[in-house]
Parts: structure tokens; C-alpha cells; sequence
């Protein structure tokens, strides 16, 4: 039964990073480029996530985290950036 939900929930997830990356390339701002780039992170977390479900290991979960750390870094570093339009470093 595990197996059934964890294929429709790849199919799904396949179906939500096909549409961000709709979103990546045709996007017409530059923030509408950073949400998308955070929300495939997000997609690509979670089928990591339904995978370990899926095989019943937890090897992956370190990567979880590490992805989890960039994706948070990116997305507030860019933040700063369209926030102040220079350098992020600048005072």
C-alpha cells in the first residue's frame, strides 16, 4: 500500500517541479525566478523524503538537512539583495 501512495505522490511532486520550472525559465521578474528556485527546493526535499519513506531507510536524511540549510541561505540572501538592489555585504 506504501508503495501505491509513495508513486502518486512522485507523480505529483514530478508534476509541481515541471510547473516551477515553468515558472524558472518563463518568469518575468527576477522574484518570481528566487520563489521558484526556493519551491523546487522545497519539491526536491520532499522526494527525497518519499523515497526514504518508500525504501524504509533513513540514509538520504542528512541530505534532507544540508539541502534544507541552502535553500534557507539562498532564498535569504536574495532576499537582502532585491531587498537593497547592491552587494549583500555593503553597509
Amino acid at each position: 500500500m506504501i508503495d501505491l501512495y509513495a508513486t502518486i505522490a512522485f507523480m505529483v511532486l514530478a508534476l509541481s517541479l515541471a510547473s516551477c520550472f515553468y515558472r524558472l525559465f518563463i518568469g518575468p521578474t527576477l522574484p518570481d525566478r528566487v520563489v521558484a528556485i526556493d519551491t523546487m527546493t522545497t519539491i526536491i526535499i520532499a522526494m527525497i523524503a518519499v523515497y526514504c519513506i518508500k525504501e524504509g531507510n533513513a540514509i538520504f536524511y542528512d541530505a534532507i538537512l544540508v539541502l534544507s540549510i541552502l535553500g534557507f541561505v539562498g532564498t535569504v540572501s536574495m532576499a537582502k539583495f532585491l531587498a537593497k538592489g547592491r552587494k549583500i555585504f555593503d553597509q
